[in-house]
């Protein structure tokens, strides 16, 4: 049962169209909600704080409008030294004209890789404690955010299963690490195009593979083109679990300097146990990130990391799971680290759908 509900709440916050269709019977919208949570203790000898972080605070909400229409939404709070963050972290409405073409507009996950539209935030949806280093939240790696529109849908492939996504928005922010949300920065549209597979007679596979174009212009630098390509392999079976993400990242300067190119990638193997230890799920990550020190963009920001984690997942509830793990990582600039990580991760769902009326008080 554990595993179903979580596999129900993967597929509702990651479609947004998939888990709610059509209409009460007085009319009003289909309404479908989830909140999520999650505590996390770190000890480690890094130079960071330490002792108990309180993790996002997450709801997703997803709303059918007609038999087409759909709205998604995703809020969350982040704790952070002097109060709370909040965002809009996904805000999608999208159209369905038929399982080919879906037009939808909005804030999105920019579907570079697997990870970052597979598990959104809400840590209870991911086997591991934190995402992988490529493309945590935040991060000036790779933008893990985009604001614009997109189309995409199932192609006729017969049993290969192939999807696609095409998408033009604004691409990174001043802020590297952000999306233009209120606009582009610079008049060049950043452009996104993935393609991926569900071979039906492979259960749980997926393969696929993408690429992102933008211009980045930081401030006080001439800024670069910026190409990613990206390519994953994701077996979701539980038994096991295997997840290999690859990223390589061009810059092309606008200004005087040489072409550079920068690699990441991650590769983690989970396996849930069976019989009486089913609730448990052991797993190992291999992370690294290597960036050009000359790089226009990300050769001052200090981004190459190395890191390996072990851990196990413990679901002792329905909707709640203990992580604990532990970790060898190096941040550019500084030697060997160590750190433990135990987290409590939770989820509130409401997967029968709720009363729209309701929903509004």
């Amino acid at each position: 049962m554990r595993r179903f509900v979580r596999a129900a709440a993967i597929v509702l916050c990651c479609v947004p169209v998939a888990a709610a269709r059509g209409q009460t019977d007085n009319g009003s919208p289909t309404v479908h909600a989830l909140l999520f949570g999650d505590a996390t203790y770190i000890a480690t000898d890094r130079k960071i704080p330490a002792g108990f972080s309180l993790g996002q605070l997450v709801g997703h909400i997803n709303a059918s409008l007609d038999d087409h229409l759909t709205f998604f939404g995703e809020l969350s709070a982040t704790a952070q030294p002097t109060g709370y963050a909040f965002e809009v972290e996904r805000s999608i409405l999208r159209y369905d004209f038929n399982d080919a073409v879906k037009l939808s507009v909005g804030r999105y996950h920019t579907p570079i890789g697997y990870w970052n539209t597979a598990f959104h935030h809400g840590s209870w949806l991911q086997t591991t404690v934190s995402r992988p280093e490529m493309i945590k939240f935040g991060s000036q790696l790779i933008p893990t955010h985009f604001v614009g529109a997109f189309a995409e849908g199932n192609l006729p492939s017969g049993n290969l299963g192939l999807s696609y996504m095409i998408g033009v928005g604004n691409g990174r922010g001043n802020t590297i690490s952000r999306g233009g949300d209120a606009g582009d920065v610079n008049g060049s549209r950043a452009v996104s195009v993935s393609l991926f597979a569900r071979p039906i007679s492979i259960f749980g596979l997926q393969a696929g593979a993408g690429y992102y174009h933008d211009r980045v212009t930081p401030p006080l630098i001439a800024g670069a083109n910026e190409g990613i390509s990206s390519a994953y392999v994701a077996w979701e079976r539980e038994r096991p679990e295997v997840i290999v993400d690859y990223a390589r990242i061009d810059h092309d300067p606008l200004g005087a300097g040489p072409s550079t190119t920068n690699h990441a990638g991650y590769a983690q193997l989970g396996y849930r146990l069976t019989g009486a230890a089913h609730e448990w799920k052991p797993y190992v990550r291999a992370e690294r990130v290597s960036t050009a020190a000359n790089d226009v963009i990300y050769g001052p920001l200090d981004l190459g990391y190395t890191g390996f984690i072990a851990g196990t997942r413990y679901e002792f509830a329905e909707y709640a799971a203990l992580k604990a793990e532990v970790r060898r990582e190096k941040f550019q600039g500084f030697g060997w680290s160590r750190g433990l990580y135990v987290q409590a991760a939770f989820t509130v769902p409401d997967l029968g759908g709720g009363d729209h009326n309701s929903m509004q008080n």
